[in-house]
């Protein structure tokens, strides 16, 4: 159970959030009140009052930061400018879950127990979740449209990865224990963060190790592509240095997947060309949005990578397979409600009965993919891993007119990183209101790059303003084009080629 300072945290952070919108410039503001909530706020301590979702340490920075922009800036934050895919997507995104929630009135009878069904109630709760979790996704948009507001969410990142090392060494030293002195309880079983040899993985106020893991990886690029870009976060410490000593930090985080992940981005962000890296990020969230049709068509290569998994490591194929052995399960049950999904509370799980009688759940759902595409089915999925990969295409297109390679590096950094936070969600579910900002973010930004560009674009007079070329008797002045022959006492007439004659 939480002890009374968890939720002194939770209570405080809206004072936070205004000491930094009353001292620091807006978007430095929106940025810590977002990330220093994921970094240091406990882990499944919430407030509930009826008919409102609960408030959380993803609920309150996002609540907070949607106050401190309308209130810095004197404005709303608009839904969207003119229609077009993004505002389909974030339409169905909000309003899809009232439809799921319609369809899914009937309860589940297992044995003795019954999972009650579901109606407009849950379904107006659910919008109105879905609409609080899309905050940071609008803010991005709306206030973070600009490369300088790009390069300070590397920044940010940055630093908050230099003095969060200092936790994640502490607790790869002495144990996970961090979470637990402060707030009193354990955020996730305690035998996960121990690997092999008894080393530990670090979580310190995230919740599990995997998330600290990804996140490390996520500096450790954000320090490459700063590196790449030649923008200086430490005066007295070398970029390539910087990247090296976080690069060090994530590999004793012993997260495999954000191991790779670092593996491969550190080296591009660095060395190859930001278009070679917008066009591969657009590849991985293609293949993330295709996921799921390869899965329930069964083209999906799961016993290659359970033998590439076994030649590395036995227990880690083992976990691979279990893994994949669940989605099937649980692929096999949101079959039955593709289109629109099972609704929440469990009833996108399998429940098995017990010896009791009684509902037993025998599902783990580990990936975000899996999680929405059960409960709000293929047009929640669409909704929301579409609004997660949208922005990475329109990085493609601003890219192909960037005015300085530090934009292109920017940007194209910018799209990997989200490329990577959407392929994370099909083996974990690691979406928080940081991520959505990133996403935002790169979607302003992509935005508004685009605009400059084409406001920057001459426009042609129209035909009908320019006089007939056979008309042209005597001197002409056309705008832009000052008649320097008056200057000279002359009057040169201006007599066309191939005028016709007679």
């Amino acid at each position: 159970m939480p002890n009374s300072f968890a939720y002194v945290a939770l209570l405080a952070w809206p004072v936070v959030a205004i000491v930094l919108y009353a001292t620091r410039p807006l978007v430095q503001a929106t940025l810590w009140t977002m990330l220093g909530a994921q970094l240091l706020l406990p882990v499944g301590t919430f407030f509930k009052i009826p008919m409102i979702p609960q408030f959380d340490k993803f609920s309150i920075p996002s609540l907070c930061a949607l106050a401190g922009c309308m209130l810095a800036t004197n404005r709303a934050v608009r839904l969207w400018r003119s229609f077009g895919l993004v505002e389909g997507l974030m339409l169905v995104f909000l309003f899809s879950p009232v439809v799921t929630s319609l369809l899914n009135s009937d309860p589940i009878y297992v044995g003795r127990s019954v999972i009650p069904g579901v109606g407009l109630y849950d379904g107006l709760s659910a919008a109105l979740a879905q609409f609080i979790a899309l905050i940071p996704f609008l803010i991005g948009r709306e206030f973070l449209r600009r490369m300088e507001d790009v390069q300070a969410v590397f920044v940010a990142l940055v630093v908050a990865g230099l003095g969060y090392s200092l936790l994640l060494l502490f607790e790869i030293r002495m144990s996970p224990q961090l979470h637990f002195w402060f707030y009193g309880y354990y955020p996730s079983d305690f035998i996960q963060q121990i690997r092999e040899g008894g080393s530990f993985r670090p979580m310190v106020f995230m919740g599990h190790g995997l998330i600290a893991g990804f996140f490390a990886m996520s500096v450790t690029v954000a320090a490459a592509v700063l590196w790449r870009a030649k923008v200086v976060v430490v005066r007295s410490a070398p970029a390539g240095a910087v990247t090296f000593y976080l690069g060090v930090v994530l590999v004793l985080c012993k997260s495999g997947a954000a191991l790779v992940y670092g593996a491969v981005l550190v080296p591009l962000v660095r060395w190859t060309q930001p278009r070679l890296q917008a066009k591969l990020a657009v590849i991985l969230v293609a293949l993330a949005l295709t996921y799921p049709a390869m899965r329930i068509a069964g083209v999906f290569p799961t016993n290659m990578l359970f033998d590439v998994a076994s030649s590395i490591n036995q227990d880690r194929a083992y976990s691979l397979k279990f893994r994949f052995d669940q989605e099937e399960q649980l692929l096999q049950h949101a079959g039955e409600r593709l289109v629109f999904g099972w609704g929440r509370f469990g009833r996108n799980r399998i429940h098995l009965e017990t010896w009791e009688g009684l509902a037993g759940d025998a599902s783990v759902t580990d990936g975000r993919w899996i999680i929405t595409l059960g409960q709000f089915g293929l047009i929640g999925f669409i909704a929301e891993f579409g609004l997660f990969s949208a922005p990475v295409f329109f990085a493609l297109r601003a890219l192909r007119k960037a005015a300085s390679f530090r934009d292109a590096v920017l940007l194209a950094g910018l799209s990997l990183l989200t490329a990577v936070n959407v392929v994370e969600l099909l083996p974990n579910s690691t979406l928080s209101p940081w991520s959505w900002l990133l996403v935002g973010t790169l979607l302003g930004a992509s935005e508004a790059y685009a605009a400059k560009v084409r406001q920057r674009q001459p426009q042609a007079a129209p035909a009908a303003e320019l006089p007939a070329m056979a008309e042209l008797t005597g001197p002409v002045a056309f705008p832009d084009m000052p008649d320097r022959s008056r200057d000279r006492g002359t009057h040169i007439p201006v007599r066309p080629r191939n005028r016709p004659v007679g």
